[in-house]
């Protein structure tokens, strides 16, 4: 085994393991520890920076063979995940005093970047274990209504589900293929043996209950309502990010025919439908990002019909702009002590008289969400429906792109309350880290408005 390659390879994972271990040490010689949140960010930015860095070097390199590989399009996926986290430590500081917010974060993070570099089943299941686990105690952390726990427990029992679909999938497609190697999966894709065709369905079905698509979404309006902010703010990006990155690495460069492609398109389908009516009436702004959710990851699984290198690269585009844009509205959001009349968007009405700055963020971010141009949003869609219709998929172009326009709405009623409503309760405060989480994720979106062409050239 060669251990320079090994360190070098897995440099991002070891900073990350590093924080780990610190934040133990701290927890082991002060009752009450100091500079968590200092040690998390720290851990995170300095992964963040080596897997660029990693990239833009071109490295590339198999320390376990089969098992764990990392290339520069890997690396860059990385460290857009890495980087996501970043807001969200700046926004935990006012919800979480102890450092297990910051234990489980970084846990769960370390399974993200283990799943990224999966060349295996075996690798994927412990990356994708490592990244739930964690997340299920998160929902509960700081919980301040009564409906966090059974949020938690939805969460836990179809998170549950997931892991035992996914390893029947596994079983199956070991079955059929003999095989245990991702690459085994594209081979399924265009088999005609009924246990591999089986196995891809399971494995299809598992990564589908992972990222909420219809009709296997129930858990995600409940657990995002029910966490905390900055808990929500890490499933609606750093996980839904993590999930459909490792979908792509399963799909990698296989083309995709019928009837799997039918599949790939239905669901997801119905899922930008459903989400985006049901937000419609949502009267909780993290229950509306939920649907949101939904509806967005049908977007991002929509781009598996396309073919060849322009699907990870519209993958990658979206997530950067649907990420940052989510972190920049949960940022925006003034704070309050009630947690329950502080989430109903009703209490957004007035924002601009009281907070300018957090009302002309919330409006970019909605706006870009929905898809304007010429926001980072309406170019990540552009790519995903402009790959489906290279691939010979139209129809299905066309009717994702009406079923994004019903989202047009909820988005700007947000808008409407936070420039045109009056206020009817005074306003929660935005915090310092706050104003520098939205500035985090602002620097990004502006960029990625006006050289989207440089930014995808290097994905």
């Amino acid at each position: 085994m060669n251990w320079q390659a090994v360190l070098t390879s897995m440099l991002p994972e070891h900073l990350l393991l590093a924080g780990i271990v610190l934040l133990i040490v701290l927890d082991l010689v002060s009752d009450r520890p100091r500079g968590a949140l200092a040690v998390a960010f720290v851990a995170v930015a300095a992964a963040a920076v080596a897997a660029l860095t990693l990239a833009l070097d071109g490295y590339m390199a198999a320390p376990f063979a089969g098992q764990f590989s990392v290339n520069p399009p890997t690396l860059i996926a990385k460290a857009i995940v890495l980087a996501l986290v970043l807001p969200v430590l700046l926004l935990s500081r006012d919800d979480f005093a102890d450092l297990r917010f910051h234990l489980l974060l970084l846990s769960s993070l370390y399974g993200v970047c283990l799943m990224l570099s999966a060349d295996s089943f075996l690798t994927l299941f412990l990356g994708l274990e490592l990244m739930s686990l964690p997340v299920y105690v998160l929902v509960l952390f700081a919980f301040q209504r009564p409906d966090s726990p059974e949020a938690a427990l939805k969460y836990l029992v179809l998170g549950g589900a997931a892991t035992a679909t996914f390893l029947m999938g596994v079983s199956l497609l070991y079955g059929g293929t003999g095989s245990l190697a991702l690459t085994a999966f594209g081979r399924a894709l265009g088999s005609s043996n009924a246990m591999a065709q089986a196995a891809v369905v399971l494995i299809v079905v598992a990564f589908f209950l992972k990222a909420a698509i219809v009709p296997f979404h129930a858990w995600a309006p409940d657990a995002y309502e029910g966490a905390s902010v900055p808990v929500t703010a890490y499933m609606a990006t750093v996980i839904k990010a993590g999930v459909l990155l490792a979908a792509a690495r399963l799909f990698a460069t296989t083309p995709v025919g019928r009837p799997m492609a039918d599949m790939l398109a239905i669901l997801p389908l119905a899922s930008m439908i459903w989400g985006n009516l049901a937000a419609i009436k949502q009267t909780s702004f993290r229950r509306m990002i939920a649907y949101s959710s939904i509806a967005h990851a049908g977007y991002l699984f929509f781009a598996f019909l396309g073919a060849g290198a322009g699907r990870l690269q519209a993958v990658l585009f979206y997530l950067i702009a649907y990420g940052g844009m989510n972190l920049l509205a949960f940022a925006s959001l003034p704070r309050n002590g009630d947690d329950v009349a502080g989430d109903r968007i009703t209490s957004l009405k007035g924002l601009y008289g009281r907070r300018p700055f957090a009302a002309l963020m919330l409006g970019l971010s909605m706006l870009s969400l929905a898809g304007i141009p010429p926001l980072p949003g309406f170019v990540a869609k552009f790519l995903i429906f402009k790959n489906v219709i290279a691939a010979g998929y139209t129809a299905y172009a066309v009717l994702g792109l009406v079923a994004s326009y019903l989202g047009i709405y909820f988005y700007l009623r947000v808008i409407q309350y936070a420039f045109m409503g009056e206020a009817t309760t005074e306003a929660g405060q935005q915090r310092r880290l706050a104003l520098s989480a939205s500035v985090i994720c602002l620097v990004p979106a502006v960029l990625l408005a006006v050289f989207p062409g440089w930014f995808i050239e290097r994905l």
